[in-house]
């Protein structure tokens, strides 16, 4: 069912793939979360589905875990596009970013043209800010010295994740490894900001959307977010703007005992669960439903 659909989506989509020689009208198909521990199993799923579904504007959505990280490196020298997802950390995305330019370079190596290939590195905004706010509400609560910091960080830390984040996008690219690879026709991965809907009511609708926005970036806009920002949006490249200011942002929690590592890590393992239980029961639904039609 899955690979029907995206099938069709990317039919629809193909005259924007052509158009923009390959640059955008994309739709993204995941192996089973459940690979997401297992590097070998990530691979081989990510092949069947690549294969089955066989549309050159699609990415295999593949979890950014550590597992993960050589996968990406396998899938890109097969010359299959990848998604990758659930990334939470300024770290694990340098990561990611050396991943994709060692698939490249397999390619490469391999005699093979790298002028096709595509990846996406998706940073999860949103729930960064949900699981810290709750432990700076904790500190604003306790009062004290540290109470004051909290209060400024409450609401910042995923903006300026992001920020650094395309602090480091812009490193690769001036680098000369990158630019060796731009020679050979290789196109760079772009960052997506993914989980951008406001969960904070008292936040803006547009909060994770107008501070992001710069050059060969992407936001996955859920419709409720889309229209808002038709709505009210100011249209303005903001991505670089205030980056001492991100960066001071992430510097502090430390002083308030927050690990920036440690809340990856913890989101990181959520969002498996969130992408393996709605999978699971989906499942179950199709099979009960086959059943009933059996027996029917």
């Amino acid at each position: 069912l899955a690979i029907k659909d995206v099938q069709m989506a990317a039919d629809v989509l193909r005259p924007l793939y052509v158009g923009s020689l390959g640059d955008h009208g994309y739709v993204s198909l995941e192996v089973n979360p459940h690979l997401a521990r297992d590097t070998q199993g990530t691979v081989e799923d990510a092949r069947r589905l690549w294969s089955r579904v066989n549309r050159p504007n699609i990415f295999i959505k593949v979890p950014g875990t550590k597992e993960g990280l050589p996968a990406i490196t396998q899938l890109i020298s097969e010359g299959i596009n990848v998604n990758v997802t659930l990334l939470f950390s300024v770290p694990r995305y340098g990561e990611v970013a050396d991943a994709y330019l060692s698939g490249i370079e397999q390619r490469l190596n391999d005699g093979q043209p790298v002028d096709q290939a595509r990846s996406v590195a998706s940073f999860f905004l949103s729930r960064i800010d949900v699981l810290l706010d709750d432990r700076l509400e904790a500190i604003i609560a306790k009062g004290g010295h540290k109470a004051s910091l909290a209060r400024e960080l409450r609401g910042e830390v995923a903006i300026a994740s992001a920020k650094e984040a395309y602090q480091l996008y812009l490193e690769i690219l001036a680098g000369e490894r990158w630019k060796k690879l731009a020679s050979k026709g290789a196109q760079a991965q772009r960052l997506l900001w993914a989980s951008t809907s406001t969960k904070n009511p008292d936040d803006s609708d547009v909060k994770y959307v107008e501070p992001l926005i710069g050059p060969y970036t992407i936001n996955t806009l859920p419709r409720k977010t889309l229209q808002a920002y038709q709505d009210h949006g100011s249209p303005q490249p903001r991505l670089q703007e205030d980056i001492e200011r991100a960066r001071r942002v992430l510097d502090q929690l430390s002083q308030l005992g927050l690990d920036l590592d440690e809340v990856a890590r913890q989101l990181e393992e959520e969002g498996l669960k969130k992408f393996c239980e709605p999978f699971d029961a989906l499942l179950t639904t199709l099979e009960e439903e086959m059943a009933t039609a059996s027996s029917g």
